[in-house]
């Protein structure tokens, strides 16, 4: 499947859904390759004891990630095994990095909420208890040497992207970090000994989370984000949740709009039209007063994933800075880390829509 170009446009007359000529315009163009989702991690044996100064996660004789001897689900442990357990039911942190902030004590009030216990946000004995892990939380990755023909430096000015084939991975950190939804910091905690700054090679073995969702069976009826938590979820037909996860909102209160939108489009690994009028902050694009395609790939503006709204110039997309997203703020659309806007892309169809509540 080529890549798409992502360009916002009026809205058009069409009623009908689907197909619905979308508010924003998905034009095939054919001519950048198609960057893949990113792939389970499975592709190593089973990790050995690790010695780590991840916070939360105490060295150990045998990992803290295996289930007991008995083969059944065991509390989680720590903050770190929390993390992993809550994003098993596609119940995001954010990237994953064993410390206790903002979206982790949002992404356990959830879970508190689910379960009927007090939503203190807080990894508590009860909380510990019903929040379980039958598998185990980390596994090794073997670096291949496609991972590697992956890295390419990537320009830093709106025009230098534009001439480039994709946007992929610069380092193999970055690499390795998004694939298992991880913050760079605790891929490195994990790995004391890995130069992740120098030349790490093709059979190199990494210890890495594993913090796959579950399976998307069922579709999103709707979903809803709050503004003042800086929150997305996704809800089934009978208001179950399927996922939760943080986003970015836009940074000028009169752009955040409020009540009910519907998805128009969704396309995954798209190009992006930048057009110099959204960033009138930047000087390039002053002096540029043109449009430009940006190829696709994981540090593409809108990252792996687009879902477009039925509001001129709004969506739900990716970022190739994931472990910034709740943290700094958006032209306007609401931003996800990749993994998770990939995640959403497979739950959401056009016509749902979306509440959003201030």
């Amino acid at each position: 499947m080529a890549p798409s170009v992502v360009e916002n446009m009026p809205p058009t007359n069409a009623p009908v859904l689907p197909p619905l000529a979308p508010t924003n315009a998905v034009k095939d163009i054919g001519s950048n390759p198609v960057i893949p989702p990113l792939p389970l991690i499975t592709n190593a044996p089973r990790p050995q004891p690790v010695v780590t100064n991840v916070p939360g996660v105490a060295a150990e004789k045998e990992p803290s990630s295996h289930p007991d001897a008995s083969g059944q689900a065991r509390p989680v442990k720590n903050l770190f095994e929390a993390q992993i357990a809550l994003s098993r039911l596609g119940i995001s942190c954010g990237s994953i990095d064993g410390i206790s902030g903002n979206q982790t004590r949002d992404a356990l009030r959830v879970f508190q909420h689910q379960q009927e216990l007090p939503q203190t946000g807080g990894l508590d004995a009860a909380t510990k208890l019903r929040l379980t892990l039958s598998a185990p939380v980390t596994t090794n990755y073997v670096i291949t040497q496609a991972d590697l023909d992956r890295l390419m430096s990537i320009p830093k000015t709106w025009l230098g992207k534009s001439t480039q084939t994709r946007l992929d991975f610069e380092t193999i950190l970055e690499l390795v970090a998004e694939k298992a939804h991880a913050h760079p910091s605790l891929i490195r905690k994990l790995n004391p000994n890995v130069n992740w700054d120098g030349a790490v090679s093709a059979g190199s073995v990494v210890v890495v989370p594993v913090a796959d969702y579950p399976p998307a069976k069922v579709k999103a009826s709707y979903l809803r984000i709050h503004l003042q938590s800086k929150t997305l979820e996704a809800f089934d037909a009978v208001d179950h949740l399927l996922a939760h996860f943080p986003c970015s909102i836009a940074r000028q209160v009169e752009k955040r709009p409020v009540g009910v939108l519907r998805v128009v489009v969704v396309a995954e690994n798209p190009n992006y039209v930048f057009k110099p009028e959204i960033f009138p902050e930047s000087a390039e694009a002053r002096e540029l007063g043109r449009k430009l395609v940006l190829p696709s790939g994981p540090n593409n503006p809108v990252g792996l994933a687009w879902i477009g709204l039925d509001k001129p110039g709004y969506g739900i997309h990716g970022t190739p800075k994931p472990e910034e997203v709740g943290r700094t703020e958006s032209h306007g659309c609401f931003r996800l880390a990749n993994w998770n806007a990939g995640y959403l892309a497979q739950l959401v169809q056009i016509g749902v829509p979306v509440y959003i509540d201030p």
